[in-house]
């Protein structure tokens, strides 16, 4: 019988073997002219699924807290920057080691506390990340909720980036995404458009305040930033559509809809879709098919967006929030709530695979789907 010396040898050198490919999995490079597919989950992973395969490739440990895990890819596609610690902080993840190469942390003075709503993204050349800062100052005996603002980092920064220029900016602000010409579009109240460079703030596509004909206010409830194969930055909204000029809530036709920047162009755009018979939480246009609407909760659903039309739905064992497709437009992966990822054929709507990620939980991760 092998002594305990021995036994205990023995399993350190398995337990050694296991650690190293492990190690080794996690500093796989991701290859030149794959697809990939980039999300997040509980406690606290930042996940690599290879979309030819529709396998995990390999899983990265992020530091701190999860929360909300929201994802937003830098242009060369070798970084992922998330945010999390419970809205508090920007991290940046070299996807080819899953080392961490640029933190920055959204409260930046000092008593007090603040968060970004989903609001971050990337410069088109990747060399600079925007967040909106919502700051609260912590006094011994009250809070005072202070000016919102917006905050520019340098990507080279490194593990403790403090922000190169900040600007006032409205309040209630959350995705955003910007334009190749380096326009920033952010939705908020409104739909602004952003100059970077000088802080100012113009309304592009008015939401809140929009005065279409015949419409009632938009509900707008949208906070999952895609960076989507069309290369728009676009939301949902829900409307009332009236029979006449009474305006009468009873009568009216219920619609759902789209707003979308073009961000090669800048040019905005409010379509509606389709009507209103049950609730999204997101959509996207395919990028094969760009008349074609897809929309996700409960069902997954398909739309002819010119003739406002429902084509097809495909029932669903259970609620996924975030909808992504991959680059052909012909597989379409639902993300959210659970840790698997369902994967449907976007021609028959039928599920063809499913994705089962390690750890929990991925609740309102932005899944983004890319080329390398």
């Amino acid at each position: 019988m092998p002594s305990i010396k021995t036994c205990g040898q023995a399993a350190l050198a398995v337990l050694s073997a296991f650690s190293l490919t492990v190690l080794a999995d996690d500093n796989r490079a991701l290859q030149t002219g794959h697809e990939y597919m980039v999300l997040t989950n509980y406690p606290n992973n930042l996940h690599v699924v290879d979309a030819a395969t529709d396998t995990l490739f390999k899983t990265c440990k992020m530091p701190d807290a999860f929360g909300p895990g929201s994802v937003q890819i830098s242009p060369d596609h070798k970084t992922a920057y998330v945010l999390n610690n419970h809205y508090a902080d920007v991290y940046g993840v070299e996807l080819d080691t899953c080392k961490q190469v640029f933190h920055a942390s959204i409260t930046q003075k000092p008593g007090e506390k603040a968060r970004a709503m989903f609001s971050f993204t990337l410069s088109p050349d990747g060399k600079e990340l925007y967040t909106i800062a919502n700051p609260t100052l912590m006094l011994n005996d009250h809070y005072e909720v202070q000016q919102p603002r917006l905050d520019v980092y340098a990507t080279d920064a490194g593990l403790n980036a403090k922000p190169i220029r900040s600007f006032p900016a409205p309040r209630q602000l959350s995705i955003m995404q910007a334009g190749d010409d380096g326009s920033l579009y952010v939705a908020g109240p409104d739909l602004y458009k952003v100059n970077p460079q000088t802080g100012k703030f113009d309304v592009l596509l008015p939401t809140r305040h929009w005065n279409r004909p015949g419409y009632s206010s938009p509900d707008v409830l949208y906070f999952w930033n895609h960076q989507s194969y069309l290369h728009d930055f676009s939301l949902l909204y829900t409307a009332a559509k009236f029979k006449d000029d009474k305006q009468d809530l009873a009568t009216a036709d219920y619609v759902y809809g789209q707003l979308s920047v073009d961000l090669k162009t800048g040019k905005a755009t409010t379509t509606d879709f389709g009507p209103l018979t049950e609730i999204y939480f997101t959509g996207m246009r395919s990028p094969k098919d760009p008349n074609l609407m897809f929309g996700l909760l409960n069902r997954l659903s398909k739309y002819d967006i010119k003739q406002q039309k429902l084509l097809q739905s495909a029932p669903l064992d259970h609620s996924y929030y975030c909808i992504a497709f991959n680059k052909d437009g012909s597989k379409i992966y639902l993300a959210g709530t659970y840790n698997d990822v369902a994967v449907f054929d976007a021609d028959s709507m039928k599920q063809v695979g499913s994705i089962k990620l390690p750890g929990g939980d991925m609740a309102i991760t932005t899944s983004q789907l890319f080329v390398r």
